[in-house]
């Protein structure tokens, strides 16, 4: 059986999953910067499509964040482990994309695929 996703839903996942996939080119490149802050936007694109499914709309990242928090993590949906993943990824995706001086180490950048790939699978799953 074949489920029926919006476009804008079916948009999102797909951007989510091209996110890890350029979040992993830039790393093996040497752009850790940049490989960090895709890894926050797969978790952010994924987290969208579950909020558009489940009929919420945010404009905010911040809204987005939050919104996952109460409608998916509070209620038991996904684990509640993927709450330090978001925090994770939204910390390093800061550094990243405005860190001037300071710049994501490899490790990092490498933690941030590992940590959006969670809730790419967990949110993934439910829309």
């Amino acid at each position: 059986m074949t489920v029926e996703r919006s476009p804008e839903v079916r948009a999102n996942l797909d951007r989510a999953r091209e996110s890890i996939e350029a979040a992993e080119k830039l790393l093996a490149a040497g752009h850790h910067d940049f490989a960090a802050s895709r890894a926050y936007y797969a978790a952010f694109y994924v987290g969208t499509a579950a909020l558009l499914d489940a009929g919420l709309r945010f404009s905010k990242h911040s809204g987005v964040i939050s919104g996952v928090h109460q409608q998916f993590i509070k209620t038991g949906r996904i684990p509640r482990s993927l709450s330090a993943d978001l925090k994770l990824l939204n910390e390093l995706r800061i550094i990243g994309d405005y860190g001037e001086m300071q710049h994501v180490p490899e490790k990092e950048a490498e933690r941030a695929i590992a940590a959006a790939k969670r809730p790419v699978e967990a949110l993934g799953k439910l829309c």
